[in-house]
């Protein structure tokens, strides 16, 4: 089973996925988002998908599942890197991402996480251009 890692960048977590997935390993990504969102301080996530050339109903069901869950837990979500072909065929499927934000590229995904964590008021990540630490208390 393919195990996508999920880096973590100060409070933002950044995952991957740079091969097609099974229907076991996409919950299996789920299950690991969510836990390691679960198990820190977690502002955010990035998922980038740019590698990906097909992405089925039931791996956008996950994916957007996964975001709903995140959301939850208190983490903003951004989907990173569809391709045009790819964003078509959701559209035309009935399926769409409308728990998460997207961004053309994981750079600017990483900036829109950024700005979004800023407007909601958390400190993190919100001080210049790089990720800062909060202030201490």
């Amino acid at each position: 089973m393919m195990i996508i890692p999920i880096l973590r960048l100060d409070n933002v977590l950044l995952a991957s996925i740079q091969i097609d997935l099974s229907d076991t390993e996409v919950l299996q990504f789920q299950t690991d988002v969510v836990n390691k969102i679960s198990e820190s301080d977690t502002l955010g996530i990035a998922i980038d998908i740019t590698a990906l050339e097909v992405v089925d109903s039931f791996m956008a069901r996950v994916i957007n599942e996964t975001a709903s869950m995140s959301r939850l837990l208190g983490a903003e979500v951004v989907i990173c890197g569809i391709r045009p072909y790819v964003a078509m065929t959701l559209v035309e499927m009935g399926r769409d991402l409308i728990a998460a934000d997207c961004a053309f590229n994981l750079s600017q995904g990483l900036e829109m996480l950024k700005n979004k964590i800023q407007a909601r008021g958390d400190k993190y990540l919100a001080s210049g251009d790089d990720y800062a630490q909060p202030d201490s208390v």
